[in-house]
């Protein structure tokens, strides 16, 4: 039956498009929806607009047709939903690509389709913004259209776990509904799916599941700004209480949290909770602690620069990574933009470079950087950065001040150069 069904896709990015590849790798006939022209012309071309191994090996085996025209949707058994769901500079949910999608959806959409939100949302989205939108352009949810969401579990740059093996959780508002989905989602995925007793439970899985992580980031986080002051190597510590084989999960402190999810989606449910009459104290402080990292960071730069004698103001400070996490090109909410805001309103010089990210960056070379820079924040643990980042490189090039924003450098080897290290907690 699958190679019956047509898949359409809304949203080209870091989640739709590896389930579009994969849709269409497995059998179905597949269309992709997004506004971007640019990503566009290069899905078209056989080309991956984002630096991801997994769709880089498919997109050339299996093209498929991408197009800003929502006409498309009218192919469609199966449409998935994976657009943003970001939050605005006050940290409030916006929902309105989810909205418009839903809306354009709902006014091509032909009878019997089943249709899945993948994007990440508060729970409750499903029942009061989506399906009133269906109903208002004259569906029937559960009969002429089925809903149906399916979080998702997208890790950019892992090797290990992608849309072709990934466990899965799905929620409907009905058992038609999440029999599709259940088919669909086990036609491309050797992981498990499991059904959720309800579409709000499913929407709350995957805000548990980052809210999870951010919580104990933060943890980690204050006991890093903690053990700076009583001088204690944290990566030792977590190191040591990782030995233990039970009850203990290592998370490590960092410049900040970055990514569409960790950083993002605990306020959706903060945001939610409170409208039910619950204030989240707990993720509240979670998500200030984390968010307060790239000025700490950025605290350490300038206390270690009082070691050498220079001020911040007008001096060249080196941004080593602009992607959020290690060997990517994502940006999305990276920390290093927070950084870099904090080191330009102390006045200094700032460079940036990331070797994935060059058309973002200031200079096109790490040699470049160094060469120009007195002090140095790795803001990413890139490979290139780890490998290159030795004490004689950094001595050959005058670099006075290391700080280690990712604790990915050899502390011992540089302080041993005479260079002043400093890392988050350590």
């Amino acid at each position: 039956m699958k190679n019956k069904k047509t898949v359409v896709v809304v949203g080209l990015g870091y989640v739709g498009l590896p389930m579009a590849l994969r849709s269409k790798e497995v059998g179905y006939d597949v269309y992709g929806l997004d506004l971007d022209q640019s990503k566009l012309d290069l899905i078209n071309q056989g080309k991956s607009p984002i630096e991801e191994v997994y769709v880089e090996n498919l997109i050339i085996q299996f093209p498929f047709t991408a197009t800003n025209d929502a006409a498309i949707i009218q192919k469609a058994d199966i449409v998935l939903v994976c657009v943003p769901t970001p939050v605005d500079e006050s940290y409030y949910p916006d929902l309105t690509p989810v909205i418009k999608a839903s809306e354009s959806i709902a006014a091509n959409l032909k009878k019997g389709a089943l249709v899945v939100l993948e994007s990440t949302v508060n729970p409750g989205v499903s029942e009061e913004i989506i399906r009133p939108i269906f109903e208002k352009a004259g569906h029937i949810v559960g009969q002429d259209v089925f809903l149906a969401h399916c979080p998702e579990r997208v890790n950019p740059g892992d090797k290990t776990w992608n849309v072709s093996n990934l466990p899965r959780v799905v929620g409907s508002f009905d058992q038609t509904g999440l029999d599709t989905a259940l088919e669909y989602y086990r036609s491309i995925s050797s992981g498990e799916i499991r059904p959720m007793k309800s579409i709000r439970e499913a929407e709350a899985v995957k805000i548990v599941e980052n809210s999870f992580r951010d919580v104990n980031i933060a943890f980690v986080n204050e006991l890093a700004k903690s053990f700076d002051k009583l001088g204690i190597d944290i990566k030792d510590v977590i190191l040591g209480a990782a030995n233990k084989p039970f009850a203990f999960l290592a998370h490590y402190p960092s410049c900040g949290v970055g990514g569409h999810c960790i950083a993002v989606d605990p306020y959706y449910l903060i945001e939610r909770a409170k409208k039910s009459g619950f204030d989240h104290k707990f993720l509240k402080i979670a998500r200030e602690i984390n968010n307060s990292m790239p000025e700490y960071t950025v605290e350490k730069l300038q206390d270690a620069l009082n070691f050498v004698k220079l001020p911040m103001n007008d001096t060249t400070i080196g941004v080593l990574g602009l992607a959020y996490k290690a060997n990517v090109d994502d940006t999305r909410e990276s920390p290093a933009f927070e950084v870099i805001k904090n080191l330009k309103k102390h006045l200094a010089v700032v460079e940036t470079f990331d070797p994935h990210i060059l058309a973002k960056s200031t200079l096109q070379s790490l040699e470049e950087i160094l060469e120009k820079s007195k002090a140095i924040i790795v803001t990413t643990d890139h490979r290139e950065f780890i490998d290159a980042l030795t004490p004689e490189v950094l001595t050959k090039h005058g670099i006075l001040v290391v700080i280690d924003g990712k604790n990915c450098l050899d502390k011992d080897a540089i302080e041993a150069a005479g260079i002043i290290y400093r890392g988050i907690g350590r």
